[in-house]
């Protein structure tokens, strides 16, 4: 049942069971084979990472997760991956606090900077995962469970040597799929065309999801994002940015 209150930051009284590390995924998935640094945390990050991370936040695990004692409630459930430093994953879920947002990123800063700001703001309705999303979508959420996933401006691997390793790929999509609710949602935004192209093609492809207009009709989630400076950065490079939007049939 939809929660009709506002949801306000609350730090539950026992943090969530740690489980085992979740082993990378098949060869099937996209792999990403190393990483850059994003910078280490301030000393305010740091002691707002030691202090809400317990409760708010858990790293990539085979163990299914327990969203309704994670978040004290039962309510749609959506999936952002690639949060960043958590611009879109604030205001969304300020604008909508009857859903709940588990927001999955690799780098430490990023979710250190959107655990700041969901103390300063006062938001209750977003947790955070530290891992790999397709980890995450296949060991930690159960199929047919997700009201939404959003993936905005993934990493497009522009050099066609390494588009295998491009996020969104036919057997990431069925994953996703699987992994919504019927008339959960899908919506993807790129600023590159060529990704765009390819992201577009494959959720086509994909046959329990169905391509729609977003502004043709009312949708389980809000697909209206705020403008953010990578995207700003993005315009003023002369990119056009793509939304795709599709419904599980």
């Amino acid at each position: 049942m939809r929660a009709q209150h506002e949801a306000a930051l609350v730090i539950p009284s026992h943090p969530p069971d740690s489980g085992q590390p979740a082993p990378r995924a098949g060869k099937r998935y996209p792999q990403t084979t190393s990483f850059r640094s994003r910078g280490s945390l301030s000393s305010a990050q740091q002691k707002t990472w030691q202090r809400l991370w317990p409760h708010l936040g858990r790293h990539a695990t085979v163990t299914e997760l327990d969203t309704r004692a994670w978040f004290g409630r039962d309510a749609p459930l959506v999936l952002e991956i690639g949060c960043g430093s958590g611009t879109s994953t604030l205001a969304m879920a300020q604008s909508e606090p009857d859903v709940d947002v588990i927001a999955v990123e690799l780098y430490q800063r990023g979710l250190a900077q959107l655990l700041c700001a969901l103390e300063q703001q006062n938001v209750g309705n977003v947790r955070l995962i530290c891992g790999h999303a397709v980890d995450v979508l296949e060991h930690m959420i159960a199929p047919g469970s997700l009201t939404g996933v959003r993936v905005f401006f993934p990493d497009p691997w522009p050099k066609k040597r390494h588009h295998k390793r491009r996020l969104l790929q036919p057997a990431t999509i069925s994953l996703i799929a699987d992994r919504l609710r019927p008339g959960g949602v899908l919506h993807v935004a790129t600023d590159h065309r060529g990704y765009a192209e390819h992201i577009a093609e494959v959720g086509d492809a994909e046959p329990r999801l169905r391509r729609t207009d977003p502004g043709s009709r009312q949708l389980a989630i809000s697909v209206v994002r705020p403008s953010t400076k990578y995207e700003s950065k993005a315009r003023q490079a002369g990119n056009a940015v793509t939304d795709l939007v599709w419904e599980r049939r």
